[in-house]
C-alpha cells in the first residue's frame, strides 16, 4: 500500500521563506589585517614624491673635533673644525600600489540595493591596495624595512627559538628610545612560550585600544607580512625587527604625499576612468608610499627566528 501523504495545516518554512527578507551582511574578507605597522610609524608628507636623506658624513677622529676647556694656566689653541655633508645623498622616490576597477554598469545600476555595489567593490579594493602596501613596506627590494638594514645591524639568534636574551641582545642594537618590535605572531608566540619556561611571562599593554605583549617595556606588533620560510632542516623561520621611529629621533619613517588628486585618504586616490563601449566603469586606486631609514642604528633585525619549539612541563 503506498504511503499516505501528510496533509500539512500550517504553512511550510520554505514557503514562509519567500516572502521573508533576508539581513544581508556587507562582503566579508578574511584576509583585512589590523596593519599596526601603518600606525606605529611616523608619517613625513614629501614634495613632489621626492625624500632626500642628508647625513653628516662619518669621520675617524670626530672625538678630537670638541674639547674642555683648558686649564686657567694654559692658552692651548682651540680646535678648529666644520661638519661634513654626504656629497650625494640618496633620495627616495614614492612608489604606487595601484589596481583597476572595472563594474559593468547594468550591474551597478540594477544591483546596488540595499549595499552600492560600487561603493562595496571601492572598498574591498582599497583593503587589498592597503594590505599590499605594508608588505611593501616591509618586503619591498628597494626601500622595505628588511632591505634597508645595516649588516652590523643584524643578528642570529643564540639557539633557533626566539628567547630573552635574543630580545635583550637586539635592544642593544637600538637603545636609543626604541619604538616596537615588528613580528609575525607566530614569531611572538615562540617567544612567548620561550619566557614561559622560563618562568617570566612578558606583560601586555594596551594601545590604540589593543593588547600588545611587551619586551622590557617595548611591544611586540604582530604583522603577517613578515615571510615565514623553511630552513635546512625543514625548520620554519622568520625574522624579528627592532625599529625607533620619528624624525627628531632620527628613525624610520613613512613617506607620503598629501593632495593627490582624487584623494580620500592619506596618498590614496581613486579616479574614476571612463565607461567603455561595452558599458564597463573604470576607476583607478592608487597609494603613493615609500620608507626611510634615518640613521642606521634605528632598525635592527634579529634572524633566524625558529617557530616550531614546544616544551612539555611537569
Amino acid at each position: 500500500m503506498a504511503d499516505e501523504v501528510e496533509i500539512r495545516k500550517t504553512l511550510s518554512e520554505g514557503a514562509a521563506r519567500q516572502l521573508a527578507n533576508a539581513t544581508k551582511t556587507r562582503a566579508q574578507w578574511g584576509g583585512i589585517t589590523p596593519r599596526w605597522l601603518v600606525s606605529f610609524l611616523s608619517w613625513t608628507p614629501v614634495e613632489a614624491g621626492i625624500f632626500r636623506l642628508n647625513r653628516v658624513r662619518e669621520q675617524a677622529d670626530a672625538a678630537t673635533d670638541v674639547e674642555c676647556s683648558p686649564p686657567r694656566d694654559r692658552e692651548p689653541d682651540l680646535p678648529e673644525t666644520f661638519v661634513d655633508y654626504v656629497d650625494t645623498p640618496r633620495e627616495y622616490f614614492l612608489k604606487a600600489v595601484t589596481t583597476v576597477l572595472d563594474v559593468q554598469t547594468r550591474v551597478s545600476d540594477l544591483y546596488s540595493r540595499p549595499f552600492d555595489q560600487i561603493q562595496e567593490q571601492l572598498r574591498l579594493l582599497i583593503e587589498k591596495v592597503k594590505e599590499r602596501q605594508e608588505g611593501e613596506l616591509i618586503n619591498n627590494a628597494e626601500y622595505g624595512l628588511l632591505a634597508s638594514a645595516a649588516p652590523s645591524q643584524k643578528i642570529k639568534t643564540r639557539k633557533g627559538a626566539p628567547t630573552p636574551d635574543d630580545l635583550d641582545e637586539l635592544l642593544t642594537k637600538v637603545w636609543k628610545e626604541p619604538g616596537f618590535f615588528l613580528a609575525h605572531p607566530r614569531a611572538i608566540a615562540a617567544f612567548g612560550r620561550e619566557c614561559t619556561r622560563r618562568g617570566v611571562p612578558p606583560p601586555t599593554v594596551t594601545l590604540f585600544g589593543a593588547p600588545f605583549v611587551t619586551w622590557r617595556g617595548v611591544p611586540l606588533v604582530p604583522t603577517d607580512k613578515l615571510k615565514i620560510e623553511a630552513g635546512p632542516n625543514g625548520a620554519e623561520k622568520t625574522d624579528i625587527l627592532l625599529i625607533r621611529t620619528g624624525e627628531k629621533k632620527q628613525g624610520v619613517v613613512g613617506l607620503f604625499q598629501p593632495g593627490v588628486p582624487g584623494e580620500v585618504g592619506p596618498s590614496l586616490s581613486v579616479r574614476f576612468m571612463g565607461i567603455n563601449r561595452k558599458a564597463i566603469a573604470s576607476y583607478l586606486i592608487s597609494l603613493y608610499c615609500s620608507l626611510a631609514v634615518l640613521t642606521e642604528d634605528a632598525l635592527a633585525v634579529l634572524e633566524g627566528v625558529e617557530l616550531g619549539r614546544y616544551h612539555e612541563y611537569a
